[in-house]
């Protein structure tokens, strides 16, 4: 599984932006967007994260999913 923002707890700083190896993150409205197909899986981007706003589990990105639809 890629890496996945939550939503929630982005706060647009672009760390991980600036961390990924792969340029596989990009700022969509002030929101970092993972490209699957680019991401390596290294959690380079995880780790520079302040905010805790980048995951690898499936649990948060299936909570951050219902919590954008609602």
């Amino acid at each position: 599984m890629s890496a996945f923002v939550l939503e929630k707890l982005c706060r647009g700083c672009q760390r991980c932006v600036h961390a990924c190896p792969s340029q596989a993150i990009s700022m969509i409205a002030h929101l970092a967007v993972v490209d699957p197909g680019k991401c390596e899986e290294c959690e380079e981007c995880m780790e520079s994260c302040m905010h805790g706003a980048i995951t690898f589990r499936s649990d948060f990105v299936e909570e951050d999913r219902k919590w954008r639809s609602s």
